[in-house]
């Protein structure tokens, strides 16, 4: 049976209940104890994972304790601290980049905007609502590749079917569903549940606790 645009809304709500129960208390993968922290960390954990990041940021926030100082930074020795990141070369010349505009047009402080943050080199939406959400408090939704699988499966989203989806038009669809202040966890339960349950390859269906109405849901053949 076709199901409704409300019917749709309504179960969407009854599985992120049910999210929000299985995990309780999301949070940031990404250690930071500032938003220029947490910026760097964010454009730095593109392709690695937010674990990796955490290894190699301490000796990074250590050396360059501000935006001038990584902005003044020897190339060289960046790309030494980020090495086991991979892609060093181009992170350290997007970090150094970014800082340096961070410190010519915002005088080292990380900007509270949406327009501005995406302003700076190379900083995307994504990057740009890991920030607002977790170190400003204003709402933001990042969509990454375990929001858009699992919105994808739960078919939350209307294009589910699509093989390369939008996430611009991921983060509005979703978000019009949820008031605002649930946006940021949101976003980090739907990731945390991509990580644990809902993986790329081969979701564990028989342990899932969104079986029960996911559209998806394929039980396991018995032999």
């Amino acid at each position: 049976m076709r199901e409704s645009k409300s019917q749709r809304i309504a179960r969407m709500h009854q599985e992120y209940e049910v999210l929000c129960q299985v995990i309780p208390a999301p949070q940031c993968a990404l250690n930071f104890t500032s938003p220029l922290q947490l910026l760097i960390a964010t454009v730095l954990s593109a392709q690695t994972t937010d674990k990796r990041v955490n290894t190699v940021t301490p000796e990074l926030f250590a050396t360059y304790p501000t935006a001038a100082a990584l902005a003044a930074a020897n190339p060289s020795q960046v790309e030494d601290i980020i090495h086991p990141l991979g892609f060093y070369r181009s992170k350290t010349q997007h970090l150094i980049g970014l800082a340096t505009a961070l410190d010519e047009r915002f005088g080292g402080v990380v900007p509270q905007t949406m327009a501005e943050l995406t302003s700076l080199p190379g900083v995307g939406r994504k990057t740009a609502n890991v920030v607002l959400g977790n170190a400003f408090g204003i709402p933001g939704f990042p969509v990454d590749t375990h929001v858009m699988r699992v919105t994808g499966r739960l078919r939350w989203r209307t294009d589910w079917r699509s093989t390369h989806p939008d996430p611009v038009k991921i983060e509005h669809e979703i978000t019009a569903c949820f008031p605002p202040d649930e946006w940021t966890d949101l976003s980090h339960r739907l990731i945390l549940f991509g990580r644990a349950t809902c993986h790329a390859r081969k979701p564990d269906c028989a342990n899932c606790p969104l079986a029960d109405s996911c559209p998806s849901y394929e039980p396991a053949v018995s032999r």
